[in-house]
């Protein structure tokens, strides 16, 4: 017996080697298919009547509708009467004389299907680039709930009504069937309860559910449900771009609640014109933020705050900002940006500006940090050490062209951070 476990050892060991091996070999083709599958667009946009090169420089081919837009550069045979393949691995352009929306079905090696890129055609745009600080100030659409807590009642006890019934996030759109708008609304209709269960409304992602809650006597003798609520936010960001109807667009990112990190569910909202105060510059580990001063009278009032999405808020401007005298640039798609020399524009210093920065790294797909970048200006790390909180929709110039928008800071290093695709934040 002994010598028979002998035999097997090597053997053992070489199947081992040979399932490690074909492991290995599965690991590096997931992760090939993954990045190729991620350096593709999920999206791509031209303008109408221009021609946009591609250059993929990949192992996939794409099958195109051949009526309405046109292909150059490596067409080879129809694949039927209405389709042509594309070598992706080749230079190509499209070009289309109508707007519309098509779709490059990709399959590596020809063979296995990865995913549809949606191929919009647009008219060419042109918009205002800002830099301008403004004045945020939103009506939550509901009492944003931020958190529970304990009461202690008249018996000395510490109760928590409000905990594991509703949610930081949730928003209170009605008590005992009645809309409450305001904080003090809620307050109010929890108090005249007496004790009395009531039942909230709440909006839940997106989901309406009703809540029945016990009210506690306080020792103040109040009565409360243990939660923490807000149904309004203010705050300081750049307003990124507006168009000659006079709509805007700015932030790059949403309008988030600083207690629960989500986005609000904003009901209605304004632009105010604002100053900057103060400039807390950036260091490791403290990205700095500006702080600015809002003035909440008409005079001083800029225009709506109409949405709040995740690329960014939009509304419609009753008066421009100074940079009106300033010319409309055209827009840059994902396809005309490069890695080097760009610049972004603001206001942080008292006057409209531009400051270099390197665009480092590409990434077509993210949302809201497609552009990678980082501040070489001088004066600009000077003044604020690089990006701080604050500069969020500072617009992003290259080659004469709005390319983008600032959106993040690296808290570690406050010279680099990321942008959005200017296309997204149009898109919207």
């Amino acid at each position: 017996m002994k010598g028979n476990r002998k035999r097997w050892q090597p053997a053992l060991q070489g199947w081992i080697a040979y399932g490690s091996l074909l492991t290995g070999l599965c690991w590096v083709l997931f992760f090939s298919y993954f990045t190729i599958k991620e350096s593709i667009p999920d999206r791509i946009r031209i303008e109408k009547g221009q021609e946009e090169s591609f250059d993929f420089r990949l192992p996939i081919t794409g099958e195109v509708a051949q009526e309405g837009l046109e292909v150059f550069g490596n067409q080879s045979p129809k694949v039927d009467e209405d389709k042509i393949r594309l070598d992706l691995n080749h230079g190509f352009s499209l070009k289309s004389k109508e707007p519309g929306s098509y779709s490059i079905s990709c399959k590596l090696f020809g063979l296995i299907h990865m995913k549809e890129v949606a191929v919009e055609v647009v008219e060419e745009e042109q918009v205002m680039p800002c830099g301008s600080p403004v004045g945020i100030y939103v009506k939550t659409d509901g009492i944003l709930i931020i958190g529970t807590g304990a009461v202690t009642g008249t018996d000395g006890m510490s109760h928590e009504p409000a905990s594991r019934l509703v949610q930081s996030g949730d928003y209170v759109k009605t008590i005992d069937g009645t809309v409450v708008e305001r904080k003090e609304d809620l307050v109010e209709k929890v108090n005249q309860s007496h004790g009395e269960p009531v039942v909230l409304g709440i909006m839940r992602e997106g989901e309406y559910i009703r809540l029945k809650l016990q009210p506690v006597k306080a020792a103040e003798g109040e009565y409360k449900l243990g939660i923490w609520v807000r149904d309004d936010l203010a705050g300081v960001g750049t307003l990124t771009y507006y168009d000659r109807e006079g709509s805007y667009g700015a932030l790059g990112h949403p309008v988030s609640d600083m207690d629960t990190g989500l986005k609000v569910a904003v009901g209605e909202g304004t632009l105010y014109e604002a100053e900057i105060a103060g400039i807390k510059k950036g260091e490791r580990g403290d990205p700095g933020e500006i702080s600015g001063v809002i003035t909440y009278l008409d005079q001083y009032r800029l225009g709506d705050v109409a949405e709040n999405t995740s690329v960014g808020i939009y509304g419609s401007l009753e008066k421009m900002p100074d940079a009106s005298q300033e010319a409309y640039y055209p827009i840059g798609l994902k396809q005309d940006i490069q890695e080097g020399e760009a610049a972004i524009i603001s206001t942080i210093s008292g006057e409209r500006k531009e400051y270099s920065i390197q665009i480092t790294e590409l990434d077509y797909n993210s949302e809201n940090k497609g552009i990678l970048l980082q501040v070489t200006d001088p004066e600009l790390l000077t003044l604020t050490g690089g990006i701080i909180q604050g500069m969020s929709g500072s617009p992003i110039i290259q080659n004469g062209a709005v390319i983008g928008a600032v959106t993040h800071v690296f808290v570690q290093d406050s010279t680099k951070g990321y942008g959005i695709f200017i296309e997204n934040m149009l898109k919207h």
